[in-house]
């Protein structure tokens, strides 16, 4: 799976929420810098080169969905940026967070009776 470029990763966000959409319909939903239709075309186009979408042919006109699910780009993508960044360690990356002050106690109390939950299969 490929990283996929900022605009990418948005047009996939507006895809996964909506679930299935038409070039026009994904461009109402971009607030900020809009592309113009065709650039939007050609970004769709190439995430559908990269397997991440795919579509249903309405004449001329394509309707978009996604193939990679929200959890699948993003456990991918978590995974790298943990080796990256925090040195494989999901206690460095929770550290660096309460650090920051991004994370409050009692969120890491919720975590942490998560974690002693036991799972029912």
């Amino acid at each position: 799976m490929q990283k996929l470029t900022n605009k990418e990763e948005e047009i996939m966000h507006i895809l996964w929420k909506l679930k299935k959409a038409f070039v026009k319909e994904i461009q109402a939903e971009i607030t900020e810098d809009q592309p113009h239709y065709n650039t939007l075309s050609t970004i769709v186009r190439n995430l559908e080169e990269k397997g991440f979408v795919a579509h249903n042919a309405f004449g001329n006109t394509h309707q978009y969905y996604p193939v990679v699910t929200l959890e699948a780009y993003s456990k991918k993508y978590m995974n790298t940026a943990i080796d990256n960044y925090f040195d494989s360690s999901y206690k460095n990356m929770v550290s660096f967070f309460a650090k920051e002050e991004k994370i409050s106690a009692d969120e890491l109390r919720e975590i942490l009776a998560m974690i002693e939950q036991p799972t029912v299969n």
